[in-house]
């Protein structure tokens, strides 16, 4: 075959190209146990994640997950287990052959140690024990069954994959603190086996994960009605206040809209989450391709019965605190709008205030420069009259009375002149100076 030259490859095309390889489902042989274990663990991918499985590993001389993993699968001989990381949890799938008469009475999280399965990292979430069975190793009457699997509860389940398997629970946490979960294979090959258990689990913990936001939702819910209740009123005040009483309410709304901010910041990410979370259960139920089975509520109106109501509290919430925020934006711009347009007529009044000053001002200069006209007349026509007396007295044909006389249009007419000539110098340089 002809190499052919290509450009450089993107950074993550092989990433992006292996991502849909990633996770494969395990295939799953009739009869068969398996232990489903999901914990909490909103932590970044670490060594606390990859660390117990690199021990385990070691004890039973299989090989070890590469460090950074995220996911991984071994076989143990007496047992296989499958380790996956997502974003908020990570989940273990321990698969052992053989059921028995009761699948349940030996499951196959017993294959682990004791002392290494305590130690996990992350809060159990999700913990199930399921068997896979075929249809002539149990009872066919659900009564039966649940008397002798679920403690005698209300099962649910449908016929799945086309009608090849019956997957039958209660949803219910027994006193081992696991879940069960029984599949009935009609005729589901090991591959679709494992395809459908681990739909069924993933079921179960989407379940969990979107139903995370329903208790901040019924916290947020009386909060929520205090801020509506206290909009409802500063909007009310905002028609009567007076001027002077504007800037408190200014100041009050401002600090309703940091508690608006707070509580959307706290609970946006758990809220969208939760909407994410619930398509995931929709869509995986879809992947079941369910049928009803006689006398038991099938998987997909037990989730909108019981799941649905619960994300739409959730939604609800967060379109009150987006409504809310919004409604408390425009009123905070309302009043800021008032602030401004009465912080704008107080400018003009002082505008006008500093134009009458200046005014005034001009005229007391006028006033000033008339007077220090006269004044500079004053004192130099007496010198001038000095001077004539003594010219007469020297023998000089002069009339002081006369020469005193004519000096003052002079003397005056010098003094504004130059009075006006510095009053424009210093205006010019002011203005140059601006």
């Amino acid at each position: 075959m002809v190499r052919v030259s290509l450009p450089d490859d993107h950074p993550h095309r092989h990433q992006l190209n292996d991502e849909a390889h990633a996770r494969p489902f395990e295939p799953m042989g009739t009869p068969s146990r398996i232990t489903y274990i999901a914990f909490y663990t909103d932590w970044s991918l670490d060594e606390r994640d990859w660390r117990p499985l690199a021990d385990l590993a070691e004890r039973f001389e299989a090989l070890p997950p590469r460090p950074g993993a995220n996911h991984y699968f071994a076989d143990f001989g007496r047992f296989r287990l499958k380790w996956e990381r997502h974003t908020e949890f990570t989940r273990y799938t321990i698969i052992a052959p053989g059921a028995g008469e009761d699948p349940f009475a030996d499951p196959a999280v017993n294959m682990l140690p004791k002392d290494w399965l305590e130690n996990l990292p992350g809060e159990l979430l999700v913990a199930t024990h399921a068997a896979l069975v075929h249809p002539g190793d149990i009872p066919n009457e659900t009564d039966t069954l649940a008397a002798r699997f679920f403690n005698g509860n209300v099962l649910l389940g449908s016929q799945i994959g086309d009608g090849e398997a019956v997957a039958l629970t209660d949803f219910r946490i027994h006193g081992d603190r696991f879940g069960r979960l029984l599949v009935i294979n009609r005729g589901l090959s090991e591959r679709r086996a494992g395809r459908m258990m681990q739909r069924l689990f993933e079921i179960d913990t989407y379940r969990l994960l979107a139903l995370m936001a329903l208790p901040i939702a019924r916290r947020q819910l009386p909060t929520l009605r205090a801020l509506e209740q206290d909009l409802i009123n500063i909007t009310f005040e905002m028609e009567t206040a007076a001027q002077e009483d504007e800037p408190k309410l200014l100041d009050r709304l401002t600090r309703l809209q940091g508690g608006i901010e707070k509580g959307h910041a706290s609970s946006a990410y758990r809220f969208s989450a939760a909407e994410a979370y619930y398509q995931l259960v929709n869509a995986r139920i879809e992947e079941l391709r369910e049928q009803r089975y006689p006398g038991v509520q099938h998987l997909r109106e037990f989730t909108e019965r019981r799941l649905a109501p619960a994300v739409a509290t959730c939604r609800a919430v967060a379109e009150r605190q987006d409504s809310l925020s919004v409604r408390a934006a425009r009123a905070t711009q309302l009043l800021s709008t008032r602030v401004d347009i009465d912080r704008q007529a107080q400018n003009q009044l002082l505008l006008e205030t500093m134009s009458r000053r200046a005014k005034l001002q001009l005229r007391l200069q006028q006033t000033v420069e008339g007077l220090s006209v006269a004044a500079i007349t004053y004192y130099v026509v007496g010198l001038v009259g000095y001077a004539a007396k003594a010219a007469e007295k020297a023998g000089a044909p002069i009339n002081p009375d006369v020469a005193t006389g004519l000096a003052i249009p002079v003397v005056i007419l010098i003094a504004a002149g130059v009075i006006q000539r510095v009053r424009r110098k210093l205006v010019g340089d002011d203005a140059d100076h601006d």
